[in-house]
């Protein structure tokens, strides 16, 4: 049987858990509960949970809309749920809800050394534009800047679908 995980927009209420996980994932150069707090209220601002059936938060998101940007600004699984599609499934969601808005463009920053990363975002059709020197506090690593080309474009389109109904396959999403 497959994993069932429910994606939701995030509430005041998962921030807790949320920062537990942005400890588990980044150490000691993560998020502020009260970033998240603050994200809450910014009108550009979609954050999402992933939760299992029976609650357990598994992983985290945040975009911010600009325009016809959207800009991933954080994403994260918990250790012990790592290798089991959530992160692609939270992807799947963010960028559902770009089509919805209207957004033609996601970028995102990944550490260099974030291979698994990498390869997920680049089965999604990021693209490694460019690097942002030194952009990791706690050790002074690169950051690749990744884009996708339009979302609305067939080739992405196309490529889109066949990466979901893989990963329905995989991974029950409600």
């Amino acid at each position: 049987m497959s994993l069932e995980i429910h994606i939701n927009r995030m509430t005041r209420e998962d921030i807790e858990g949320v920062v537990e996980i942005e400890e588990e994932a980044y150490g000691r150069h993560h998020w502020a509960k009260s970033s998240f707090y603050d994200e809450m209220s910014n009108n550009l601002a979609k954050y999402y949970t992933a939760k299992t059936s029976q609650g357990e938060l598994a992983g985290y998101a945040g975009t911010w809309h600009i325009i016809d940007e959207g800009h991933i600004t954080t994403i994260a699984v918990k250790k012990k749920f790592l290798r089991n599609h959530i992160g692609e499934a939270i992807i799947h969601k963010i960028i559902e809800d770009c089509y919805k808005d209207g957004v033609k463009y996601l970028t995102l920053e990944v550490r260099t050394s974030n291979t698994p990363a990498i390869k997920l975002y680049e089965k999604y059709g990021f693209q490694s534009l460019g690097t942002r020197k030194g952009y990791y506090q706690d050790n002074n690593e690169d950051a690749l800047i990744m884009w996708t080309e339009n979302i609305f474009y067939d080739k992405f389109k196309i490529k889109y679908q066949e990466n979901i109904e893989k990963l329905k396959k995989l991974i029950e999403i409600k």
